[in-house]
């Protein structure tokens, strides 16, 4: 096949011939075009093989073949279409009637003229339908007998076969849609007239959209048919190629199989792993996979451990076989207490920290001391000292008498035992329990909510490597709800992982199965350590922005605190502050320190000395606690009497 414009390629095409296979003859490259806009192809190099799939019909241009005026129709545009003209143009009304008689045509023979004809009775539009009728002979010359039918009435004309044109013979033939009218060869390239459209004849010029498949394309490639570039079709010598598509994990896991797939590795995401493990290093470009399909369970729990000074971060699968035993948690704040708060489960903790009352704007909270034992009731609103309301936690102190007393003599002392925690209180608790039986990790979540405390007593038996049974501790922090697929490396069948799409999107290519591979999906590690920087990732997902942030404590009043008292305090602070300067002593120091011999006044600086140094440790004690609004004026007055 000689190459042809893709315009005149794609209007020959028979779609029940698809797919074709295209080389480009002459590259193309449109930059900042139309087409990257639209999302079509406009790069093609000379040499590109394309495999044509579908064809579709975008919109259709109609010429006016006189002015070359266009105007646009959509593919279901419902109007019909008749073919005017036969494929060739006369230059002469001498040369159609020629071709006519070669033809073994008889006369009448309509035609058309795309120009304006001027006769001395009349002016002939163009375009305009006439009939050719016979040949007369006039004056020693040959003039056409034409009919002009203009629907309401009919015109003889004589014009000259010398007369100029261009004619193209005019062949009405039957009505058809749009469609149809196009994907005649026959019709290709000729007039068409319609009765729902303004001009009496016209081009139509139709634009297609083709989709493709070509080397190294991930996704669809689409083409316009107006793109200007030569092609050759090489279909009968190209059915050994195979076009290479490049797929994504999450474009495998969308598509959900077939299972197992053999694919290998074209590129890798850029950025950190996410990771830690043997595996990990092995997945460059060009390893061999093979994807078996879909992880069960689809949920996992980020895992963190407890008791070091650097913590590690874990991924555990649901599938994970595991004995897990419960450990106490610990709260740091009433508002983790609150957190922990369960209907329907008790929740009692020990205080492992001295705390006293000061600074704690709730009414019903005195002190709580080491050992100190809580039950954890509900939450609540208090009064707070600033006149404002605050949220509480409230809960019941528990006496080390035994615990199976009558309910009776709880209720009898529950007024005087309750304790109101600001949600902002910080201390530290631990929790008070005793359970030592052994869950499974999916019986621990159906049971008990994150996050959770727990130790492993009992490793998996496929996985010997399992890291867990050697850490002290571990929080079960969240579940997360993501799909996995369970991958194999080609060379070490025997190594099998899970692998998210969502945060690990490999590009791979499908190829062929290698012989000798094990049948069945081998053991998969249910125990994946994950980087620092990938926990942090994890602890932005929206099933951890959800957790509200704890309350702020209550702003100190500083320094000028005795500023925001009442002014009854006020008052009485101004009129402690008179008597102290009223006082009759403080005059008489002046007046005695005078007269003074030297070894008096020796002994009296010496006692005003170190009374200094009182003062300045109690002014020091008063800085250090820059809420404490009571001064004590009255012991400053009785040193000074004291030393005088």
């Amino acid at each position: 096949m000689e190459p042809v414009s893709l315009q005149d390629f794609v209007c020959a095409l028979d779609l029940a011939s698809l797919p074709r296979v295209l080389r480009v003859c002459s590259g193309v490259y449109f930059q900042g075009s139309i087409y990257e806009i639209c999302g079509n192809e406009c790069c093609l190099s000379t040499g590109d093989l394309i495999k044509v799939t579908q064809v579709c019909l975008q919109k259709v241009v109609c010429k006016n073949p006189g002015t070359g005026q266009t105007m646009e129709i959509a593919p279901n545009f419902s109007g019909h279409f008749s073919p005017l003209t036969g494929p060739q143009s006369y230059t002469t009304l001498e040369e159609l009637v020629s071709a006519a008689t070669q033809r073994s045509r008889k006369l009448p023979i309509g035609f058309m003229s795309t120009h304006t004809i001027t006769t001395e009775s009349r002016v002939v539009p163009r375009d305009q339908p006439l009939l050719l009728e016979d040949v007369e002979a006039y004056h020693g010359t040959y003039r056409a007998r034409c009919v002009l039918d203009t629907k309401t009435q009919q015109f003889i004309l004589h014009l000259p076969l010398s007369q100029k044109g261009p004619f193209w013979e005019w062949q009405p033939g039957a009505p058809q849609p749009l469609l149809q009218a196009l994907q005649d060869p026959a019709l290709s390239d000729r007039l068409f007239t319609c009765p729902t459209l303004p001009w009496q004849s016209l081009i139509l010029r139709p634009q297609y959209e083709l989709q493709a498949i070509m080397h190294m394309r991930r996704t669809i490639v689409k083409i316009p048919s107006t793109l200007e570039v030569d092609v050759e079709d090489v279909t009968a010598s190209s059915q050994h190629i195979h076009f290479i598509q490049p797929l994504l994990l999450s474009e495998i896991l969308a598509r959900g199989g077939p299972f197992p797939l053999p694919t290998e590795i074209l590129e890798t995401p850029g950025g950190p792993p996410i990771f830690v493990g043997p595996w990990v290093g092995s997945l460059q470009k060009g390893q061999r996979l093979c994807i078996h399909g879909l992880a069960s369970p689809p949920w996992r729990i980020l895992v963190s451990t407890k008791g070091r000074k650097v913590p590690r971060h874990f991924m555990v699968s649901g599938a994970y076989q595991g004995k897990l035993r419960r450990r106490p948690r610990e709260f740091l704040t009433a508002c983790d207490l609150l957190g922990a708060l369960q209907p329907g489960q008790p929740l009692r903790v020990v205080a492992t920290k001295d705390c006293e009352g000061e600074g704690v704007e709730s009414p019903g909270f005195t002190s709580l001391a080491v050992g100190d034992r809580l039950e954890v009731l509900r939450s609540g609103q208090a009064h707070g000292a600033e006149g404002q309301d605050i949220d509480v936690l409230v809960c019941q102190r528990l006496s080390d008498q035994a615990e199976e007393e009558a309910e009776e003599e709880y209720e009898e002392v529950e007024d005087e035992d309750q304790i109101l925690l600001p949600l902002y209180f910080s201390s530290s608790f631990v929790e008070e329990m005793n359970d030592n039986r052994r869950y499974s990790l999916e019986d621990l979540m159906a049971q008990f909510s994150l996050p959770c405390e727990v130790k492993v007593v009992a490793k998996e038996s496929s996985h010997p490597a399992d890291p867990l049974p050697s850490f002290p501790g571990l929080r079960l922090e969240e579940k997360i709800m993501e799909p996995f697929l369970v991958v194999s490396l080609d060379s070490n069948p025997k190594m099998c992982f899970e692998i998210p799409p969502r945060w690990l999107d490999l590009t791979v290519v499908e190829t062929e199965g290698q012989p000798g591979q094990p049948a069945g999906r081998p053991p998969v590690a249910t125990v994946e350590e994950v980087t620092d920087a990938f926990y942090y990732t994890l602890r932005r997902l929206p099933a951890f922005e959800k957790q509200p942030p704890p309350p702020r404590p209550p702003k100190s009043r500083g320094p000028h605190g005795q500023k925001k008292q009442s002014g009854m305090d006020k008052s009485a602070q101004y009129s402690r502050v008179s008597e102290l300067q009223q006082a009759p002593l403080l005059p008489k120091l002046k007046m005695k320190t005078l007269p003074q011999s030297a070894k008096d006044s020796s002994n009296t600086y010496s006692k005003i000395s170190a009374h200094v140094k009182g003062l300045r440790y109690t002014t020091k004690s008063i800085t250090e606690d820059p809420d404490n609004d009571e001064h004590d004026y009255e012991e400053v007055l009785e040193k000074f009497q004291n030393t005088l």
